[in-house]
């Protein structure tokens, strides 16, 4: 535990120093930053991790395949507890932020005031700022989740979890789980979700995270996905699980499994979520589609991959493709609140596969780098490995 010391107004003196693993460039291992003077200004917080989770775009970061300001301290899904509270800091639902408060919160820090957040993009607000995106600079050098703290800026979502609900199953919810809302959320314009067939390509954490909810709308979910551990844990949640490579006879084929919808009742598949971030899965989503249909893409986040399309394809059969990249506030209380009351039933905590501490970061980026955990935990209280 750390002990905050306020000196003088908004300053804050902790004690020992938080650090902050900070990453300058691919094959270089990360610096450790002490950050021991803090500045909360009005609206702000300051929060001591438990446990964050390694998010696909931090191994893309590290590899160097998406571009990055640096330095930086990477991670942007976690949860953690509230140490230090600025003048008139907020929970999401506008509620007073008390010390000690468990709380997950946005990768987003948004102004609320430019057109974009009056239109309810705050996502994309004008002056958008990014935990775990952002170059270190004086006065936020705890901008990311791989330290010991994280200063929260104004104008971040941040809501409270209990103290029953798993870390493991908490910390995901600041990326992947609200993604998966804000992607049914974006199929829910065209089609209800409740009796309707879905198709999910990727089951990574956004993708599994998808099936879970959908599902639990009354959904019928297709997940296609190479890894055959992957597949099992979609099937264990309830989804038909495919094999996108399957071919020939194999019962694990998508065909297969869409002739299986409409024994079921259900002629076609209305809606696909895109997360995998592979072209081939992209082109695979639009085309399942049935008359009337929406592809919701969202795991295309690196640039590079061009999908050909058949304009007519999609004018005669009325498809709708769309985006959806990070979400709204709103879509953060009610991930949430989806993991608050599914997780004794469904085995969500599993999908962290392996946990490091925050001194041996670059070994658990390693780790999740291989892709045989769907998500790799750093805990900044844990022993590093001898």
């Amino acid at each position: 535990m750390h002990t905050v010391v306020r000196v003088a107004g908004p300053d804050l003196i902790l004690r020992p120093s938080p650090v902050a693993m900070v990453w300058n460039e691919p094959g270089r291992p990360h610096d450790a930053l002490a950050a021991p003077g803090v500045r909360l200004s009005p609206g702000e917080a300051l929060v001591e991790v438990e446990l964050a989770t390694i998010c696909g775009s931090d191994v893309n970061t590290v590899r160097g395949t998406q571009p990055a300001a640096t330095p930086l301290v990477l991670g942007h899904e976690q949860v953690g507890r509230v140490v230090a509270v600025g003048e008139g800091a907020v929970r999401s639902d506008g509620s007073a932020l008390e010390l000690g408060d468990r709380v997950v919160w946005s990768v987003t820090v948004s102004c609320g005031e430019c057109d974009r957040c009056r239109r309810g993009l705050t996502q994309k607000c004008r002056s958008l700022a990014k935990y775990g995106h952002e170059r270190v600079h004086r006065g936020w050098e705890l901008s990311g989740s791989f330290a010991t703290h994280v200063q929260l800026r104004a104008g971040t979502a941040i809501v409270r979890v209990t103290e029953q609900l798993p870390a493991l199953v908490a910390a995901p919810a600041s990326c992947a789980t609200a993604t998966a809302v804000a992607a049914l959320d974006a199929a829910s314009t065209r089609v209800r979700l409740g009796g309707a067939g879905m198709l999910v390509t990727g089951a990574g954490m956004i993708g599994l995270s998808a099936t879970a909810l959908a599902i639990e709308a009354g959904a019928t979910v297709i997940v296609s996905e190479p890894d055959p551990a992957r597949r099992a844990f979609a099937a264990r949640l309830g989804a038909i699980a495919v094999d996108p490579g399957a071919r020939g006879s194999s019962p694990e084929r998508l065909d297969a499994a869409i002739e299986a919808l409409t024994a079921r009742g259900i002629p076609e598949v209305l809606i696909s979520i895109e997360a995998s971030g592979s072209a081939a899965a992209a082109q695979t989503a639009v085309r399942t589609l049935g008359i009337g249909g929406i592809a919701v893409l969202l795991g295309t986040v690196t640039p590079g991959s061009e999908v050909p399309v058949d304009p007519e394809a999609i004018v005669r059969r009325l498809v709708t493709v769309t985006g959806v990249h990070n979400y709204t506030p709103d879509q953060l209380v009610r991930a949430v609140a989806f993991l608050e009351r599914s997780w004794r039933g469904l085995p969500l905590d599993e999908l962290v596969g392996a946990t490091h501490a925050l001194a041996d970061l670059d070994a658990a980026l390693a780790e999740a780098a291989t892709g045989e955990h769907v998500r790799v935990g750093v805990a900044p209280g844990r022993r590093p490995h001898p």
